[in-house]
């Protein structure tokens, strides 16, 4: 059984996306994996995930609890990636970029967005996730928590387009982008 996310159900977001078999998926600010070992199981052994944190140990546990699992199809990058090219990844090398309560902890969220557009292929997805600003929960102070409408004005100025508003809690919104 796949731990769950604290206030999101991974499996539930997870099922309401299009991930397929042999996809190249960059799990930016992954922590212990939660996303990451459940698209690893989906991508197979076509497929990869690239897990991408900046504490090298949350990173472990990922590689600990994926070992255990037998899935052996993810790749584990420590980076900052408020620095463009910090996760290593080539250039449109990837399908989808999920962001899932990452954009929240930075004053840089452009550079981040930046980096996941390097890395994604054309028409590919970059998925973000994260707290709603009306939440009583989650992180407090000026300038973390952040509207989905905010966000679509950032992200849209970088060359995607929004493809759907997925749901995923109501302490949180999703949205998902093509790379245009």
């Amino acid at each position: 059984m796949i731990p769950q996310g604290g206030f999101l159900n991974p499996d539930t977001i997870i099922s309401s996306l299009d991930i397929k078999s042999g996809y190249k998926v960059a799990d930016f600010g992954s922590g212990s994996g939660y996303f990451a070992l459940l698209i690893a199981t989906i991508v197979g052994s076509e497929g990869s995930v690239t897990a991408i944190d900046v504490l090298q140990g949350k990173l472990d546990t990922l590689k600990t609890a994926a070992q255990s699992r037998g899935l052996f199809n993810i790749n584990y990058i420590r980076a900052d990636l408020e620095v463009f090219g910090s996760s290593k990844l080539n250039d449109t090398s990837q399908d989808i970029a999920l962001l899932t309560n990452i954009l929240f902890q930075s004053q840089k969220k452009l550079e981040i967005i930046k980096e996941a557009h390097r890395v994604l292929k054309m028409g590919g997805e970059l998925i973000i996730i994260d707290w709603e600003p009306s939440s009583q929960f989650g992180p407090k102070g000026e300038g973390y928590k952040f509207s989905k409408e905010e966000c679509q004005q950032m992200v849209v100025g970088l060359g995607f387009s929004l493809d759907k508003e997925i749901v995923v809690a109501s302490d949180h919104w999703g949205l998902v982008f093509k790379k245009q």
